[in-house]
């Protein structure tokens, strides 16, 4: 269901939720409601899923774990996609997942649609376009695909919003904001995107293809360390004048030694493995730094220049006409790419000058590593050498 700003979506599915849940036939039914962070969860759903539920004889609610208990032994939990893997093992009859283009697509593919396989369970994905990210991808599935149901809600058909609001949201946004928040618009890159513009011109130029791994070019990584966030790995080789990017790995919950050792294990000839700078710093724990603790498993592990934020964006930004990017082994990380963005002020109806910290977070961080070395290198490379001058001249 793509649906415009303010047209009712999780109030109409947190109530279809329950609904679907009382019904089921089968015992121990359960249902979740996922949004793209545990706050936003308990922010929009959780005060309609109380209220929708509070009726029902015997009902029960668990503050703490966003949880519903009915008494026919149905429950309902709300849950955030910012930490999906809390879902793994679990199993659903019913999933709704509200603002999919926010999402890290795996959370969906990894976690949520292996909990539903053996209950025969369903899913219903509700949102407004961000771009042609996942959500555009699973959208135009369910258009083709008689198994699905699709429904597109345009503000300027339903007549939920009235005319005079559509105008001076019209008025104060711009036109590209208003067809993608009210007219349900997929065309517009995701506002405030940092690459947006970049991957647009590499797939116009064909770089977002097939991009083999050649056995005789060092693979040289790029990371960004998580402990409760992802750890997440760009795999580049330098072609000449052209970077092929030709794989891309995200690991959520991993001890850095199980992600290390899985990296080493991989049919690649390594070059160097470049960390952020906070591999550097020593833990009080070991005594050891996570650059030190990694060199154990894998060779030529280096310590990126720490530099500002948007100096790194930047530096990615001046390489991206040499990129080649593996289409299928890099799908995850051009999702990254796509979302990556800046932070919107909501007071000020302003952008502000640093990145949305969120799940494509983590794999822009890794590239910036990337942008960082290879800019570095050429400096190196065209550095001027001193001239010796003779003290008999």
């Amino acid at each position: 269901m793509v649906c415009h700003r303010r047209a009712g979506k999780t109030v109409a599915t947190i109530a279809d939720l329950i609904d679907a849940l009382l019904r089921h036939e089968m015992p121990n039914t359960r249902g979740a409601y996922v949004a793209p962070t545990f706050v936003q969860a308990k922010d929009v759903a959780w005060e309609y899923a109380k209220r929708f539920s509070a009726p029902i004889p015997g009902v029960t609610f668990n503050e703490s774990e966003l949880r519903v208990d009915y008494p026919g032994g149905q429950r309902l939990r709300l849950y955030g996609a910012d930490n999906y893997d809390r879902m793994r093992g679990l199993y659903f009859d019913f999933v709704v997942l509200d603002e999919f283009a926010d999402m890290n697509p795996a959370a969906w593919s990894e976690v949520i649609r292996p909990a539903l396989a053996d209950r025969k369970g369903k899913a219903v994905f509700i949102g407004t376009p961000k771009g042609k990210n996942a959500f555009f991808d699973i959208c135009e599935k369910a258009e083709e695909d008689p198994e699905w149901f699709f429904m597109r809600l345009k503000a300027s058909e339903t007549g939920i919003v009235d005319q005079e609001e559509l105008a001076d949201a019209r008025a104060s946004m711009t036109a590209e904001q208003f067809a993608t928040e009210f007219e349900c618009s997929f065309d517009s890159a995701v506002i405030g995107a940092y690459y947006g513009q970049e991957l647009e011109q590499a797939r116009l130029e064909a770089r977002i293809t097939s991009v083999p791994y050649d056995p005789a070019i060092p693979v040289d990584t790029y990371w960004d360390l998580g402990l409760d966030d992802a750890t997440s790995v760009w795999f580049g080789q330098n072609v000449g004048r052209e970077i092929h990017l030709i794989e891309y790995q995200e690991w959520t919950q991993q001890p850095l030694l199980a992600v290390a050792k899985e990296i080493a294990a991989k049919p690649y000839v390594y070059g160097r493995h470049v960390l952020p700078h906070d591999a550097g710093a020593r833990e009080m724990t070991t005594g050891r730094t996570r650059q030190e603790a990694m060199s154990s498993l894998l060779n030529n592990t280096q310590i990126a220049a720490m530099t500002p934020v948007e100096d790194g964006i930047n530096a990615v930004r001046m390489i991206f006409p040499r990129l080649w990017i593996d289409e299928n082994r890099c799908r995850a990380g051009i999702e990254v790419l796509k979302n990556y963005r800046k932070e919107w002020d909501e007071k000020r109806k302003a952008f502000k000058d640093r990145p949305l910290h969120d799940w494509a977070s983590h794999g822009a961080d890794a590239i910036r590593q990337l942008g960082v070395t290879y800019r570095e290198a050429q400096a190196q490379s065209v550095k001027p050498k001193r001239k010796r001058v003779s003290a008999w001249v």
